[in-house]
Formats: structure tokens, C-alpha cells, sequence
């Protein structure tokens, strides 16, 4: 097991414009030190719904797989928006006022629309000392780590037929697609 990975919450990010062979600004987080697919495909296959679990044992979490994945997910989504709805009581509070935070530090895990998403900060002396957030594109389009090893994305598209279209080829366009990305949630 790799134990390199730095907890998020006791980390830093400092970007290095100069680092040699560098591709990305994204960094590279791992669980267990190894990359995750975050997203629908994760969340049916934890669920166990029927026909991810067929597909990803036969296909693995291919673009087909990841792209049903989020239709079923849609689905089921627009379905318990129904029930949300009937639940909602117009006339009471939906929100809290801030207030304060003591020092210390603090956590924030949420599963997102693209998938897990994490804010790590430390309070000290009524400020922010530290902020670190993985985003869930962060997850799916991290870049080699320090083991060399690609994230989801670039596995994905490891042994993709581009024909004559080179990095212009429609499969690219499909693969990359098919994780949903946020750019602009990705580079921090």
C-alpha cells in the first residue's frame, strides 16, 4: 500500500509552473493510494442497481457504462424529486444563520451531481488557515501521480482508436464526455 498520499485536510496546494513534464494543473488525489471514479457509475454500482452491476462486470465503467449510469440515475432522480416536493414546507426556516467557527479544523463531504466532492479548512484566530477542496472532476481527471500512475480519465483512454483524427477524434470527445466534467472546479 502506498502511504505517500497527504491527508487533504493537513496539505497544502502550491502549484509548480516550472515542474518538469508537467501536463496539468489538477492534482492527483488518491484513496488508498490508487485513483477513483467518482460520479453515477460509483453511485450505482454501490447501490447495486441491477444493470450497472451487469455492465461493469462484463465491460467494466466504460463510456457506455458511465453514460446508462447517469440516465438511470436521471431517472430515479426526477422520480424522488416527486417526494422531495410534496415534502416541503414553504412557510418554515430553510437555512441557518452562520455563525463563528471556533478554531479548529473541519470537514465537508457531499455526494455532488458529478460525484464525491470534499472541503477540508482549518479556523485559527477567526480566520481560515488552511482550505483544501478535491472536487469530484478533481477525482476523475487526476493527472499522474508521484507513482506515475494515470488518473481515471487517462486510463480511459489508454488504447483509444483515434483513426486519422488523431486528438481530434470523435471517440476522445465521447470518453472524456462521458465523466462529466467541471474544469473550472478541477483547477484550484
Amino acid at each position: 500500500m502506498r502511504d505517500s498520499f497527504a491527508d487533504p485536510g493537513h496539505s497544502s496546494t502550491v502549484p509548480d509552473p516550472d515542474k518538469p513534464a508537467a501536463y496539468s494543473w489538477c492534482k492527483a488525489p488518491r484513496l488508498s493510494g490508487q485513483p477513483i471514479k467518482v460520479g453515477a457509475i460509483a453511485r450505482q454500482t454501490v447501490a447495486g442497481q441491477a444493470l450497472i452491476m451487469d455492465l461493469v462486470a462484463r465491460d467494466g465503467t466504460n463510456m457506455r457504462s458511465r453514460v446508462i449510469a447517469r440516465l438511470i440515475e436521471t431517472a430515479r432522480i426526477a422520480l424522488a424529486m416527486e417526494q422531495w416536493t410534496r415534502a416541503l414546507r414553504l412557510s418554515e426556516p430553510f437555512c441557518d444563520k452562520s455563525r463563528e467557527l471556533p478554531d479548529g479544523s473541519y470537514v465537508g463531504l457531499v455526494e455532488a451531481a458529478r460525484g464525491s466532492l470534499g472541503h477540508w479548512m482549518a479556523v485559527r484566530d477567526r480566520k481560515i488557515e488552511r482550505y483544501q477542496i478535491i472536487a469530484p472532476t478533481t477525482w476523475n481527471f487526476s493527472p499522474r501521480d508521484s507513482f506515475d500512475v494515470g488518473g481515471p480519465l487517462e486510463q480511459a483512454l489508454v488504447g483509444t482508436d483515434v483513426g486519422d483524427a488523431g486528438p481530434r477524434a470523435v471517440a476522445i470527445q465521447h470518453i472524456v464526455r462521458s465523466f462529466d466534467p467541471c474544469m473550472v472546479c478541477t483547477a484550484h
